[in-house]
């Protein structure tokens, strides 16, 4: 498969180096290095497939452009538009048959998959709590950017990650939101944010920050059986996962414990799931999109509220 980058900045050149030779052609407005100032420009007959690393606003404009030239597209998290506009989306994707498909890479990580058939397994039991930390320090780097400190601050970027990560380990889970906290300690958009989740097994609080100065991230599920948890991800490693089993009526479990010291697998993993995807006809499914984006259309409203 022959694929093109639209945006060449941090997410870009990873896509560009995974693709390897697959990579035909980039394109970017304002990045000297890349060959073409716009995606329209790159000729159609000489890609099959295009990797979107573009700001928010300019995602669907440009997916709309690459369906209807039946191009598929791999677009960055999140793909946020109205319900409507993405239900039309996807129709016209599947009239097409290409795939959209929106990049969570993060459930190629090794332990979040382990997390999720640990789940599926049914080991736990019944779920009762999850609680998660995703955390990087990159306020000073968001602040200084054109684009990114800006509406809701850490939720889209971060917390479109949790949802998508919450809704893979948990089939399909929809909690009702409320907002615990928002601050704004360094940037003009919140920086630092809490969040209770009930209304759906298992209950949820996640917390999100651009303030934690060592990059972090961790997961606690409870469950009637026992409970698993995850230590950072590969791309900050070493990480582990845990599952431990309960003993009745109280005592201290017995703990299988997986370590990991390795490279984030999960971009190259993820690339060629979404080959597979595109050889197979996989049918493009934006339903993800349109909860996470009404997720965080609800948490926005409660931020500005705040």
């Amino acid at each position: 498969m022959r694929v093109a980058v639209a945006g060449l900045g941090v997410q870009g050149y990873k896509r560009r180096r995974v693709a390897g030779s697959e990579f035909v052609a980039d394109a970017d407005p304002k990045n000297p290095e890349a060959r073409h100032r716009g995606l329209e420009e790159i000729p159609l007959a000489s890609y099959d497939a295009a990797l979107l690393c573009v700001p928010d606003e300019a995602k669907l404009r440009l997916i709309e452009f690459l369906v209807e030239n039946g191009k598929h597209v791999l677009v960055e998290k999140p793909l946020l538009g109205a319900d409507e506009e993405l239900r039309a989306l996807e129709e016209k994707a599947r009239g097409q048959g290409v795939l959209v498909y929106t990049a969570y890479n993060h459930r190629f990580e090794p332990h979040f998959v382990r997390m999720r058939d640990a789940v599926r397994s049914g080991e736990l039991g019944q779920l009762y709590h999850c609680r998660l930390f995703y955390g990087n320090g990159t306020a000073r780097l968001v602040r200084d950017s054109e684009w990114r400190d800006t509406g809701a601050g850490v939720l889209p970027d971060l917390g479109s990650h949790i949802l998508d990560t919450l809704r893979f380990w948990f089939d399909g889970w929809e909690g009702e939101l409320r907002l615990v906290a928002a601050e704004c300690f360094e940037n003009r958009a919140p920086d630092h944010v809490v969040v209770s989740a009930r209304g759906a097994r298992p209950a949820v609080d996640f917390e999100l920050t651009l303030l934690s100065w060592r990059n972090h991230f961790y997961c606690d599920l409870l469950g009637e059986r026992g409970s698993a948890h995850i230590r950072s991800l590969c791309k900050w490693g070493p990480t582990e996962f845990m599952l431990r089993k309960r003993v009745l009526p109280s005592g201290r479990p017995p703990e299988e414990v997986v370590p990991l010291v390795q490279d984030d697998p999960t971009w190259r993993l993820e690339y060629e799931w979404f080959k597979a995807a595109c050889r197979d006809g996989r049918k493009t499914d934006l339903s993800n999109d349109r909860y996470i984006g009404r997720a965080l259309d609800g948490l926005a409203a409660q931020v500005a509220k705040s």
